[in-house]
């Protein structure tokens, strides 16, 4: 009976011994944190800037105004030189189009001159013809085809001079009828007519005039409205949230002047959860990128399968530049491991749980059975 008592309670003390000592050398972390990406909202223009009054912690949406930066003093003097320039050229095409009209009303003017003034010729000539036709035709009943007479006598001076005017007219009325006038004078065409071809010359000219006009009209307006969207862009402009998540830290005031490019404010992003934490050396040789873990959330000892994500090794300081937590200088002086947990985003009991710790494990333990039962 006593030997029976002594051998169960050596085993009772060898279990304790295999216990603490399994659950102490397994892999696990000193210490772990629940981290993510940092983003910085930052003035996109120099001006003023209204940040409404909004405490650390609140919630945010992508895509929500969270400030605005006006500026009053912007430049304008480049889009008000286009727009006098612009003005200019509008003008310029008024008066063209103006001229241009003008000039084309006195040249159907002088067309419809023209036009009276051939009729008019034309019917001088018929009027001129038939009557030179007539004396011809009563010179003939004296004279025979041939021009001579019937009294046997050669065909008189007067009959020659009426048949000369009779195909003098009728060599005029036929350049008349095809455009051409034929006069004393050294013009084939009235003077109405003559003018109006000078026009016709000018109304070329001003019709490209204008469309060179008009061309330089249109690249000045396209100049000018898009000079005008850079001022209106540069006098007041939104800023809004680039990730669904939390306000992590305010760097301006409300009513503050800012530079361009200056930090509002610090966002973490509630959608890139991951666990950074440290470990030994020989926990951290014996891991590799992709190897399965655990975390043990502290407080509620809610356990969250992993996977590792980053080995940073000892001093990882510098990639914690934009990460909502640093690491403490205990943690710098061990080595920096990174784990992706999905089931801290996709768990309806914790909201964004940034800075919240645990423990994490890497290889399985005595008592690992004893906990899935709780």
């Amino acid at each position: 009976m006593k030997i029976g008592r002594l051998l169960v309670g050596a085993i009772i003390v060898i279990f304790a011994i295999w216990v603490i000592v399994g659950e102490q050398m397994s892999g696990a972390s000193a210490n772990a944190v629940i981290n993510a990406r940092l983003s910085t909202v930052r003035a996109p223009i120099a001006g003023e800037i209204a940040l409404p009054d909004r405490e650390l912690g609140s919630s945010v949406s992508r895509g929500e105004v969270l400030a605005a930066v006006s500026d009053p003093l912007v430049d304008a003097v480049r889009r008000n030189d286009l727009e006098m320039e612009r003005v200019l050229a509008a003008t310029e095409v008024e008066r063209l189009s103006a001229h241009l009209d003008a000039t084309r009303a006195v040249a159907v003017a002088l067309e419809d001159r023209s036009t009276r003034f051939t009729e008019r010729q034309i019917a001088e000539l018929e009027l001129r013809l038939q009557h030179a036709q007539d004396r011809l035709g009563l010179l003939g009943l004296e004279a025979d085809p041939e021009g001579a007479s019937l009294a046997g006598g050669p065909a008189s001076l007067e009959d020659s001079r009426a048949r000369e005017e009779v195909e003098v007219l009728e060599n005029a009325l036929a350049a008349a009828r095809s455009g051409v006038f034929i006069g004393d004078g050294y013009n084939d065409a009235p003077n109405a007519e003559q003018r109006r071809v000078d026009l016709v010359t000018v109304i070329n000219g001003l019709e490209a005039d204008l469309e060179a006009a008009q061309g330089r009209l249109t690249a000045l307006t396209d100049r000018a409205d898009a000079e005008r969207l850079a001022v209106n862009r540069l006098t007041e402009a939104e800023m809004s949230a680039t990730v669904s998540g939390r306000i992590w830290d305010v760097l301006a005031a409300d009513g503050e002047r800012l530079q361009r490019g200056e930090p509002v404010l610090r966002l973490v992003d509630c959608e890139t959860l991951i666990v950074t934490l440290s470990v030994t050396e020989n926990v951290y040789n014996r891991l590799r990128v992709g190897d399965a873990g655990q975390f043990r959330l502290s407080g509620s000892g809610e356990t969250y399968a992993g996977t590792v994500a980053r080995l940073a090794g000892s001093g990882a300081s510098t990639i914690y530049g934009n990460l909502a937590v640093a690491p403490s200088e205990q943690q710098l002086e061990r080595f920096d491991v990174a784990l992706t947990v999905p089931g801290l985003t996709t768990d309806p009991d914790l909201t964004c749980p940034v800075g919240r710790t645990g423990r994490a494990f890497f290889e399985e333990r005595p008592l690992d059975w004893l906990r899935s039962l709780f």
